[in-house]
């Protein structure tokens, strides 16, 4: 078994409301080797998201800690997270989130570019092509139909070699022909470059495809599948 690239340790997460402290995330522990695939699955408001955001330092937790490649996010100020997901972190949301002034390639080619990389528009058109998109390295986002957008943002999510790739709903807004085509392209991805999948879905189907499930329901983990 390789080494742990992302575990939490005894993590909650409670918020202030009208009616006074709402814990959203309760006592959750999670150990995920490189290579590994998570579902997070459960209904609106069970903590999916919340958990997703800590998990990707994008929050901090209210008690316990959460590591990434050996790192404490908690102990790091908010640019050193941002270096440490820029290094070992890739995003896939349901919205795309794709620049709409550059097109497929020069979107793929972004984040590799900040990074110093002088050969970003060469791995650029590599992933491109290996999504399937080298005839469409020139079109913009609205150029390109739903699936092929979520493909140029799996693209660019892979660009930096991620260890842990976290997705939000990837085939939310697909029909169903399709997310299962998006779907399909995760876990060969996944499986090709051994990174790390977190992925939140009420997608059933698309969980099961995973390694492991956890299922929250109200912040509590309440169902913890493994093959």
């Amino acid at each position: 078994m390789t080494s742990s690239i992302l575990a939490a340790r005894n993590l909650s997460k409670v918020v202030s409301s009208a009616e006074g402290e709402l814990t959203i995330l309760h006592d959750l522990n999670l150990n995920l080797d490189k290579g590994d695939s998570l579902a997070i699955v459960g209904s609106s408001g069970s903590g999916k998201s919340t958990l997703l955001g800590l998990l990707a330092g994008l929050d901090l937790p209210s008690a316990g800690c959460v590591l990434l490649a050996g790192k404490d996010l908690s102990q790091l100020d908010e640019d050193q997270r941002a270096r440490l997901r820029a290094e070992h972190v890739g995003f896939v949301f349901q919205s795309f989130q794709l620049l709409d002034s550059l097109n497929a390639l020069e979107n793929v080619m972004l984040p590799m570019e900040l990074e110093g990389h002088a050969d970003a528009r060469q791995r650029a058109r590599a992933l491109l092509e290996r999504v399937g998109l080298g005839q469409r390295l020139s079109h913009y986002p609205r150029q390109l139909s739903g699936g092929e957008q979520q493909r140029v943002a799996i693209a660019r999510a892979f660009a930096a070699d991620p260890d842990v790739l976290f997705a939000d709903e990837p085939t939310g807004n697909l029909d169903s022909q399709t997310g299962e085509r998006i779907s399909d392209l995760l876990f060969q991805l996944n499986q090709e470059r051994g990174t790390t999948l977190v992925l939140v879905t009420h997608d059933e189907r698309l969980a099961h495809r995973c390694h492991r499930l956890i299922r929250l329901e109200a912040g509590h983990l309440i169902d913890h599948v493994e093959p």
